[in-house]
């Protein structure tokens, strides 16, 4: 396989995690994002290269950055959508947040 088949591959698999993590189908997230399933199915499978234009209809129907699905990396766009997420919660829910966070953290750790 080549760099570039396993750079869409990866990307297909990021897409296909999150899509699976927000428990939507494949022609669910094709609605919302306005494309076919099919190319939603290509991207998965990571078969051929998105368009700039669908890229960041699918990356705003998931909910991520385009660079999340590119990379993989987690961006400022995608931290401030945690934090809007956080605005809300008491500062006792925030606590436990915080906690969950760090055992979620250690057991990382472990794994490495």
């Amino acid at each position: 396989m080549t760099e570039s088949n396993d750079f869409f591959v990866n990307m297909g698999k990021r897409i296909f995690e999150r899509r699976k993590y927000l428990n939507l189908s494949q022609e669910k997230l094709a609605e919302m994002a306005n494309v076919s399933p099919q190319l939603l199915s290509t991207a998965e499978r990571g078969t051929k290269a998105l368009r700039p234009d669908n890229l960041l209809k699918i990356s705003r129907a998931l909910g991520v950055s385009t660079d999340f699905l590119l990379t993989g990396e987690i961006t400022g766009s995608d931290l401030s959508k945690i934090n809007q997420k956080l605005s809300g919660a008491s500062a006792q829910q925030i606590r436990t947040i915080e906690k969950i966070i760090d055992s979620c953290l250690s057991l990382c750790d472990l794994n490495e």
